[in-house]
């Protein structure tokens, strides 16, 4: 279990009953369903997903919940309590890429419009357009996928209401991810990776997801802290960060010229570290861009493997804290995507006993983790 601080998730009924409140209020009428996807925190594997690596995330009881109907016609009309005020309407028929003559405002209506555009263009359409309320309790700009769960939510709501009935398979939903990724990816104009949609559409309750983003394969594995007397503590430092802001694009770009230089067509294929900062003298940026993300996919593998073993405890345990902390000093130095409050937050979460810590997310801002006793 995964704890928040000053960010409390309520209960799926409550979170339903609130969704479907301001619908009623909104559009006069009563919803066809509310649905709802989850928040997620990575506990090890930063930037690693658009290279190609493995992460491991998992779901939070933090919940994005969207009530919906759907219309005679093909226009959205979106609200939620911080737009209570006005109704955001949309046609389907207008929706575009960002940076093209369609693009929708980088918005939160972006994340919900785009779901429908990325599905019609996979060959399922022409779909209806929908009246949605949207209430959440997945903290926004915390490095904790708020636009995931509400592109997530989005997809298994039209999903259902439309009959394309993809959920109820594994292929199905992967196909929802992808939906969801082109949501994120092209209307919204964040060129994210695939962790984040997969994680709050495929996670289980009580499991991590071991994720391979070379072909997105997942396997659950346990994730029980709680028998060891440990707790994941999420901490919200209220630094927001926003991924289509262009530092998150630089990130990725600069590990495909890297990946370019070395002749890889990822991160990933690199086996040899040493001889890969060799071939990257003279590029300082791009060598420690790789150092990252190399020594990280070796230590979720680690990690992973860690998990496989049995419960958190003894030498495991510290194992597992230097894997945490190296995360973090990786991602500060050569990644360079942590910022001032992370790093107090992860050097007071040390200071306090914590089996190791590190931001979590794609940083600039956003949330840090730390492995704790759960009686302290």
């Amino acid at each position: 279990m995964a704890r928040i601080i000053r960010a409390e998730a309520v209960s799926p009924e409550e979170g339903a009953f609130n969704a479907r409140e301001l619908f009623i209020q909104a559009f006069g009428h009563e919803p066809a369903g509310v649905w709802s996807a989850p928040g997620r925190v990575n506990v090890i594997g930063e930037h690693v997903d658009y290279n190609g690596g493995p992460c491991l995330p998992i779901a939070l009881p933090h919940r994005a919940y969207l009530a919906l109907a759907p219309r005679p016609d093909r226009t959205v009309r979106l609200i939620s309590p911080q737009t209570v005020d006005s109704i955001d309407s949309l046609d389907l028929d207008s929706i575009g890429p960002w940076g093209g003559p369609g693009q929708v405002p980088r918005h939160w209506t972006a994340y919900i419009a785009g779901v429908p555009w990325a599905l019609e263009r996979a060959g399922y359409g022409p779909l209806s357009g929908f009246d949605a309320a949207l209430w959440s309790c997945v903290p926004v700009g915390g490095g904790l996928s708020s636009s995931a769960a509400l592109e997530c939510a989005t997809a298994v709501a039209v999903d259902e209401v439309c009959g394309l009935g993809l959920a109820g398979s594994e292929e199905g939903r992967r196909l929802l991810v992808d939906a969801a990724r082109a949501a994120e990816n092209e209307i919204a104009g964040a060129n994210t990776g695939g962790l984040d949609q997969t994680a709050s559409m495929r996670c289980r309750t009580g499991h991590a997801l071991a994720l391979d983003c070379r072909d997105m394969s997942a396997a659950p594995i346990p994730f029980d802290l709680a028998s060891s007397g440990l707790e994941l503590l999420v901490i919200d430092t209220r630094a927001k960060h926003s991924l289509a802001d262009g530092q998150y694009g630089q990130r990725r770009a600069d590990c495909e010229e890297a990946a370019r230089l070395l002749g890889v067509g990822q991160l990933v294929e690199v086996t040899d570290l040493e001889a890969a900062m060799s071939a990257l003298e003279g590029h300082e940026r791009l060598a420690r861009r790789a150092r990252h993300v190399v020594s990280e996919i070796a230590r979720t593998r680690a990690f992973v493997e860690l998990m496989g073993e049995g419960p958190l405890e003894g030498e495991r345990l510290d194992v597992a804290a230097l894997l945490l902390d190296d995360s973090h000093d990786s991602l500060r130095d050569d990644y360079e995507v942590s910022c001032a409050e992370l790093d107090v937050a992860v050097a007071a979460a040390r200071a306090a006993g914590a089996h190791g810590a590190r931001m979590t997310g794609g940083g600039f801002g956003g949330s840090a983790i730390a492995l704790v006793d759960a009686a302290s």
